[in-house]
């Protein structure tokens, strides 16, 4: 079977990775560059202000970010945050759901008729974060 090409046989490739480490995110974004036209990670729920096009067409941003409640950053300093500590340390650690108003997080993306990035804008609606609509 023959892969699937972006422009002969996808309209767009998007590639979301859910990895740890930052260099692990960039290094399939490069790795993708020119077969995708959108490579994203995802793994913590705040974004990064890294949205870029890549040299041969695709869009990359390290984190998207995801739509959730910001505990810790509402929260930081009181026993909730003894609580995160505590997780890094043991996996049995129980948290208690978030409270508050959520955030979504994404990415917007044109492409091209080959199907290559030519814009990428992040978007972030609600919450507490910064609010950031892309210019239609």
């Amino acid at each position: 079977m023959r892969p699937v090409l972006l422009g002969e046989g996808a309209d767009a490739i998007v590639v979301d990775i859910h990895a740890e480490a930052t260099s692990e995110k960039m290094a399939m974004g490069h790795f993708c560059d020119g077969r995708a036209s959108l490579v994203v990670g995802t793994h913590f729920a705040l974004p990064t202000a890294d949205a870029q096009i890549l040299r041969a067409g695709t869009a990359y941003q390290t984190r998207r970010g995801r739509l959730r409640r910001l505990r810790f950053r509402h929260r930081h300093g009181e026993v909730r945050a003894g609580a995160a500590l505590q997780s890094r340390r043991c996996t049995a650690a129980a948290f208690a759901p978030a409270t508050g108003p959520a955030t979504l997080c994404a990415v917007f993306v044109a492409t091209n008729a080959k199907g290559f990035a030519t814009r990428i804008d992040p978007v972030r609606v609600g919450g507490r974060l910064k609010e950031a609509l892309p210019a239609l």
